[in-house]
């Protein structure tokens, strides 16, 4: 949210905008499969150390420098880092607990999240409002530098999966001939091609409406609020429902509200919306990688979860750009509509799983 508001501060175009939100994806769609081997070989603590040190640095450039040019390195920087935080932190949730708790396990690693993208947009959106756009980045710059401090003040080892010697002969490419690791990927594609494309969209959709960005951030925030609150039943839900059932809802919920999104023209609507929605995406998640570690060869669950960053960053390198295109051309309703045909139809595909 404040990279894209800043860049539209700074004159930058809607596809100009596109490009820099792609730079998030770049890089991590190349490196993640490699990150996902260091995790496992090495284990967590240095790269989440490492990686939160960069990502406050990345998000201090744009105070020290507020040029859009600077905007290219920060994003690309963020992107990089936040992808060895995801892949470790995964790692870390994953190998704790017994396999009777991972979907758990997994819940509270989205719950966490959830409160962090509740506080960000809040942050961000009063920051800029009160401070000013560059001083925003400032502000957001210290909260991975607390969390650097805090587990640099843990003593104790991280959790980590079991170290398994890679055969000589592994490849990545037999990760993908796994049906279930297949099957993951996909509805995996979806889900976070409808999350990250909505973190994209609304601010534009925002400021092409005219909305100011404390309202924009009180609408992430709400979205992020939504994905807390059903976080926060996620491990009752786990229980009594089957897994392949909880990804057919999140589809349907998400593809609905895609196809409104064009109608919503003011705040009000938005945030109901908005809220709906993050019930419906919030809730996949810690069923996807809970199905993806179960499905993942012993000793490379770290490559797996580095080969779904890599396959999500790569099209999420992409979407942007034709997003930004598109809107630009024919307009954001399109856009929306879309993403809500993609989602619809994962939606039937996993109601064929659920059967079978």
């Amino acid at each position: 949210m404040t990279t894209t508001l800043f860049a539209l501060e700074l004159g930058a175009s809607e596809v100009t905008t596109g490009v820099l939100m792609s730079l998030f994806a770049l890089l991590p769609a190349v490196l993640s499969v490699s990150a996902g081997r260091l995790i496992d070989r090495a284990g967590p603590r240095r790269p989440l150390l490492l990686s939160f040190g960069a990502l406050a640095f990345a998000a201090a450039l744009p105070f020290a420098f507020p040029f859009l040019e600077i905007l290219y390195l920060s994003t690309t920087l963020l992107g990089v880092a936040f992808m060895y935080v995801h892949i470790a932190m995964n790692s870390v949730f994953g190998a704790a607990g017994s396999l009777e708790q991972r979907a758990l396990n997994f819940s509270w690693l989205a719950l966490g999240f959830s409160i962090s993208n509740s506080i960000g947009p809040l942050v961000a959106g009063y920051a800029i409002d009160g401070l000013g756009h560059a001083a925003a980045f400032l502000v957001l710059a210290l909260f991975p530098l607390i969390a650097a401090v805090l587990l640099w003040l843990r003593k104790r080892p991280l959790p980590r999966p079991e170290h398994v010697p890679l055969a000589k002969n592994a490849r990545v490419l037999d990760l993908l001939r796994i049906p279930g690791l297949q099957q993951t990927f996909w509805v995996s594609l979806l889900l976070a091609t409808g999350w990250d494309l909505y973190t994209f969209l609304i601010p534009l959709y925002g400021a092409r409406i005219g909305l100011s960005a404390a309202s924009i951030g009180v609408i992430l925030s709400t979205f992020a609020v939504a994905t807390l609150t059903v976080r926060l039943v996620m491990p009752l839900i786990i229980r009594k429902v089957r897994q392949w059932a909880v990804i057919f809802a999140a589809l349907s919920i998400s593809g609905a509200c895609y196809l409104l999104f064009p109608w919503a023209q003011s705040v009000p609507p938005l945030l109901v919306l908005s809220f709906v929605l993050g019930l419906g995406l919030g809730s996949a998640q810690p069923v996807i990688m809970s199905l993806l570690y179960a499905a993942s060869p012993p000793g490379r669950q770290g490559e797996a979860v580095g080969l779904r960053t890599s396959l999500l960053n790569g099209s999420h390198t992409m979407i942007p750009l034709a997003s930004g295109a598109a809107s630009t051309a024919v307009g954001m309703a399109p856009v929306f509509w879309v993403l809500a045909a993609c989602l619809l139809g994962g939606a039937w595909f996993a109601r064929k799983q659920i059967k079978s």
